[in-house]
């Protein structure tokens, strides 16, 4: 992606698989309209966008999030991050201290809310605090790992339905499993089939809709073929050449698009701590 320069900002790509870095726009600030069909145009093309050296509010916050959708809200019978039926929290505390969320521990290769019906487009994550090492983000570029499948795997998985089941609505007395090998075990929470390769609402780019560990199921497949397949396409996506690893500095604004990334954070010292808000914005049905 060539830097693109307007009056008051610049964006430049990383180099990485995805991601471009906006520098010089005060996001507390209202934003003019080219600049947000520039900013809008850049995440199709690279997926994330980081907004440098930002000082805001969560309102500031939310009044920049809101150029991009609405606020995603859960159906209430289906739990997210931080959610309970009928609250549907407008800043999330991604924090270790102070009530906040996620911990400290390694988090997988995700895609938030891939097991609702109409999962979020995508959020921004705003870093208050830094841990000095560790805590670092990673997303993945899902767009260019369906496009390096070979083409007999690309006919194979056409047209295949999947099934990604909630991780906050199971049983927690049965072992944790990639792949839902044992169909006896009742489930406890709706289930949504997507398309395992989603088309990109926006720019039409071809997606391997599929996070790295959270319990999936492939819909019309034996379970053994099912579980072969699924880690054979998880291995394909286990390849750093899609990966782009930021390193946190306070005052930087991430805004990923959940629906053509995953993301995956390091564990850090639970000593130290990692302070961010995040706002998610809605989706639509995938197709």
């Amino acid at each position: 992606m060539p830097t693109l320069t307007l009056t008051e900002f610049k964006i430049a790509a990383t180099g990485g698989a995805l991601g471009a870095v906006v520098t010089g726009l005060d996001v507390s600030k209202p934003v003019k309209p080219e600049v947000i069909l520039q900013l809008k145009q850049a995440l199709r093309d690279r997926h994330i966008l980081i907004f440098k050296e930002q000082k805001l509010d969560d309102e500031q916050l939310l009044n920049f999030a809101f150029y991009f959708g609405d606020l995603y809200v859960p159906p209430n019978d289906v739990p997210v991050l931080a959610s309970q039926p009928g609250v549907t929290p407008v800043v999330i505390p991604i924090s270790n201290v102070d009530g906040g969320y996620t911990g400290t521990g390694e988090l997988a290769f995700h895609s938030d809310h891939h097991w609702t019906p109409k999962p979020s487009s995508g959020s921004l994550l705003y870093a208050l605090e830094v841990p000095a090492v560790g805590g670092d983000t990673s997303w993945l570029n899902l767009n260019l790992a369906y496009e390096t499948l070979d083409e007999s795997t690309k006919a194979r998985i056409a047209d295949l339905q999947l099934i990604t089941y909630n991780p906050f609505l199971r049983d927690r007395d049965t072992p944790s499993s990639k792949y839902r090998l044992d169909r006896n075990i009742p489930l406890i929470s709706p289930v949504y089939p997507h398309p395992l390769v989603r088309t990109h609402p926006e720019s039409g780019k071809k997606i391997l809709y599929l996070g790295y560990s959270t319990e999936v199921e492939v819909v019309g497949l034996e379970p053994e073929a099912g579980a072969e397949l699924i880690e054979q396409l998880r291995q394909h996506l286990n390849q750093p050449q899609f990966y782009y690893q930021h390193k946190w500095s306070v005052g930087d604004i991430v805004y990923w698009d959940n629906q053509a990334t995953l993301h995956y954070r390091q564990a850090f010292d639970p000593n130290e701590r990692r302070v961010m808000r995040r706002v998610s914005l809605a989706g639509s049905r995938p197709f």
